[in-house]
């Protein structure tokens, strides 16, 4: 790495380069744009020319009618576009930018992926959130998997993981909740996930073309904590997976790289790191972890420079869940994804096609 990168640059390539590569930006474009960012004010151009690339070989592919290739570059190009927002918060207009077009080539995107998805809308707190809904081919009422993001990722970051779901059998329901995505900038960050479950699942019981008696949750990052959060107080979820979550994020804060401490802030909607701090206080599983009744699986890497492994030994010692501690991973375990992401695709379908009904 460059001697002349700032230090901003630096922590978002030493913290994230495994995530950019496993959620769809090719090894090759990941070297050839950061190698050539050295400043925090120049990334989200950078990756917004790259994206840009991307883009025009979809909306080319379109125009000549191959549309499982324009389903391929539109959602790649969605990435692209949404790791130049990610904790882009400095800039909070260029990020709105990048992140409307991540967003546009992922709806765009749609119909042509396999199997296709669709957008649909959950309200909650009079607010549309967003989601994508995918079903797995030549499958009845299939048993579904809420996906939950962390705080710099998005409902966009997430094909190749819902593809292991689908796989399967298991149908998919990406969402951007509070503070996440498209909700950011009306929902802030909050600790009680349980409401966000409550909305969502009633969504799902509307569905005729899902198993909402098989409804199970898996998160990462933030989402780690967001998905047994809403396990606690959400009944109707059966099964739960949660990887590099937090047992209460306030304990992480002083040691987290600066992007996400002001990443944070900005999307809990607080003016400055001690009011943000003072939030992430609130996301505590300490009281609401005792209410998980259904299977729990914990996902973690002994080398997490972001949440320290102690915190999943606390969430499994309130809660008993199983815990699949890997001693050489990283925050997500991104650098080890063959260790954990098929187990982990397994211990949900188990779970949730082992459900008998009445």
């Amino acid at each position: 790495m460059s001697d002349s990168k700032d230090q901003l640059v630096s922590e978002a390539i030493s913290h994230w380069a495994p995530r950019f590569t496993t959620n769809g930006v090719s090894v090759s474009d990941f070297t050839r744009v950061t190698n050539s960012v050295d400043k925090w004010a120049d990334w989200a151009d950078a990756w917004g020319a790259a994206g840009q690339v991307i883009e025009d070989l979809g909306r080319e592919a379109l125009k000549e009618n191959r549309f499982l290739s324009a389903g391929t570059h539109l959602s790649q190009a969605a990435v692209y576009y949404h790791f130049g927002k990610f904790v882009y918060v400095d800039y909070p207009e260029k990020m709105k930018a990048l992140h409307q077009r991540a967003v546009k080539c992922l709806n765009d995107a749609l119909p042509y992926l396999t199997p296709a998805a669709e957008r649909v809308e959950i309200q909650y707190k009079n607010f549309p959130m967003p989601g994508i809904l995918r079903k797995p081919l030549s499958v009845t009422s299939p048993p579904i998997v809420i996906m939950v993001s962390g705080l710099d990722s998005t409902k966009e970051e997430l094909r190749s993981t819902e593809a292991l779901f689908l796989e399967r059998g298991l149908a998919t329901l990406s969402i951007d909740g509070p503070g996440q995505g498209e909700s950011e900038y009306v929902l802030p960050i909050e600790g009680a996930w349980e409401n966000v479950a409550k909305a969502v699942v009633d969504y799902l019981e509307t569905r005729t073309d899902i198993d909402h008696q098989r409804i199970g949750v898996w998160g990462v990052s933030l989402g780690g904590y967001y998905a047994p959060r809403m396990a606690s107080g959400e009944k109707r979820i059966k099964a739960c997976a949660a990887l590099a979550g937090p047992f209460n994020f306030g304990e992480c804060w002083d040691d987290l790289p600066e992007l996400t401490r002001r990443t944070f802030t900005f999307r809990a909607h607080q003016d400055n790191q001690v009011d943000g701090k003072a939030v992430a206080n609130t996301l505590s599983l300490e009281e609401a972890g005792k209410n998980i009744k259904c299977p729990l699986l914990l996902i973690f890497g002994e080398m997490d420079r972001l949440i320290p492994s102690e915190q999943a030994r606390k969430v499994q010692k309130l809660t008993g869940a199983e815990l699949l501690m890997l001693p050489d991973g990283n925050h997500g375990l991104m650098n080890v994804a063959a260790k954990h992401r098929y187990k982990t695709a397994d211990w949900m379908e188990r779970h949730l096609k082992g459900i008998s009904h009445g």
